[in-house]
């Protein structure tokens, strides 16, 4: 069973940053890639980002390129969201998320976590 552990979630004033972390358990990590969703409240969970198994290929939604960065360290089977500049319009429950197959770009997920909450004060 895949387990995701999302941290990192907490209260920001606009233009500030956050640095979210995901750490992944029960299978390999190092040969899948991941992805970020955000959920603010009322609305749709929407793609933020995503990066290839290596870490070589990255993916941003639109609202948060050259803002926000994903990476990960596959010897910590971690997964990061950088977050900068941020913006009251970011608020919003944030997921961690796994596909079951290999391959990039993903197709699917299927794996989330329980989610870390982020608040950005104006």
């Amino acid at each position: 069973q895949v387990l995701l552990v999302e941290s990192g979630g907490g209260l920001v004033q606009a233009g500030g940053s956050l640095r979210l972390s995901c750490v992944a358990s029960g299978r390999i990590f190092s040969v899948y890639g991941m992805g970020w969703f955000r959920q603010a409240p009322g609305k749709e969970r929407e793609f933020v980002a995503a990066i290839s198994s290596s870490g070589s290929r990255t993916r941003y939604a639109d609202s948060v390129k050259g803002r926000f960065a994903i990476s990960r360290d596959n010897a910590q089977n971690t997964v990061y969201l950088q977050m900068n500049s941020m913006e009251p319009e970011d608020t919003a429950v944030y997921y961690c998320a796994a596909p079951e197959r290999m391959g990039y770009p993903i197709r699917s997920y299927d794996y989330w976590g329980q989610g870390t909450q982020v608040t950005v004060s104006s």
